[in-house]
């Protein structure tokens, strides 16, 4: 313990942090998760990032740079090779901690809430019911939330922000996705069997899955294959809101729009309660309960359109409830900020 002081460090939660550590929690943001790692100067900037890069998709789509087909072919190299990439990379940096657990399950709870009143908004069409189960579930939190709570809420915002992601990448990176195509096939028995294929069919939840495998063995990826993926992974972030932008269409159309306001008013107005009941219920500490607060106000998982697309579902639809979501998620996490600070 003494050789440990005299490198320099400070106990938090009952952990030693040593300095060459806390290089973690610098107070420039980092953008870690499963879609990317940058570093921008505040969260502001993270914000104003994946805002630019929607436009330029959009703008690009508009003249013809690219066509409404790059899409499928942008969110194919995005799920089978950035995102898998990414979540190596990042997951390979995450220390997980048992008595902490009860945070992954919340993350976990948060997308199997949001799958469940998809199922219900679905009405009785299986298309529709999917496509509500994997657009409306899940948060995009390592690229996008990540920077807000690791801004102002420390190493505490890092702690919490990651374990509720890891709860929540099983829904975001194939649960979803899984409930949704059996949903879809119009599969009237619920089966673990086609459940547990379609999952590990999934490339990034293969990825979660061998990382939480190498984890629990006590093994770690030689240096060189991580900065070979870390290479692939700075693509992520950019891609996926470039995907956005490219997928993004309003048609005017009444029918979209209905559904566009329903499944973001439902979408936050259950954001606002779970934030209320995170806050004021849970018996953690008043930092871990305000992160909590922030985390559920995250867009919808980034992933969501371009399974949408693997699916051949409505990828218009999917890309502008997705941006959107990023809209909405700013102005409200910027007001949850200025409450509880």
């Amino acid at each position: 313990m003494s050789k440990l002081l005299k490198r320099g460090g400070i106990f938090f939660q009952g952990q030693l942090l040593l300095n060459d550590e806390m290089c973690y929690y610098k107070e420039s943001v980092k953008i870690s998760g499963v879609l990317g790692e940058e570093t921008y100067g505040s969260n502001t900037d993270a914000g104003w990032f994946f805002y630019g890069c929607d436009h330029l998709g959009v703008c690009s789509e508009k003249v013809g740079f690219f066509k409404e087909e790059d899409f499928y072919v942008m969110s194919k190299i995005m799920v089978k090779i950035t995102l898998p990439a990414s979540i190596i990379v990042n997951f390979s940096q995450t220390k997980m901690e048992p008595s902490m657990f009860l945070l992954c399950l919340l993350g976990f709870g948060g997308g199997i809430l949001y799958m469940a009143l998809g199922w219900i908004m679905g009405g009785k069409d299986p298309d529709e019911k999917g496509f509500q189960i994997l657009n409306l579930s899940g948060y995009s939190i390592g690229s996008f939330t990540m920077p807000f709570t690791s801004s102002f809420f420390g190493p505490a915002g890092v702690v919490v922000t990651s374990l509720f992601d890891t709860g929540n990448a099983v829904i975001a990176l194939g649960g979803s996705y899984s409930i949704g195509a059996m949903v879809k096939n119009r599969e009237k028995k619920f089966s673990f069997i086609p459940l547990c294929k379609t999952l590990l069919c999934s490339v990034p939840f293969d990825a979660y899955l061998f990382m939480y495998i190498l984890y629990w063995l006590h093994l770690s990826l030689p240096a060189p294959v991580l900065n070979i993926a870390q290479l692939v992974a700075n693509a992520n972030a950019f891609l996926a809101m470039l995907m956005l932008g490219v997928g993004f269409k309003l048609s005017g159309d009444r029918t979209q729009m209905s559904k566009i306001v329903k499944m973001l008013g439902v979408r936050y107005g259950v954001a606002v309660l779970t934030a209320a009941a995170f806050y004021f219920l849970l018996p953690f500490s008043l930092e871990y309960r305000k992160a909590l607060a922030v985390l559920v106000f995250s867009p919808i998982a980034a992933a969501a359109p371009a399974f949408t697309a693997d699916l051949k579902g409505d990828i218009n639809l999917a890309s502008a409830v997705n941006s959107l979501s990023i809209i909405i998620s700013m102005f409200c996490i910027t007001c949850v900020l200025i409450a509880v600070l």
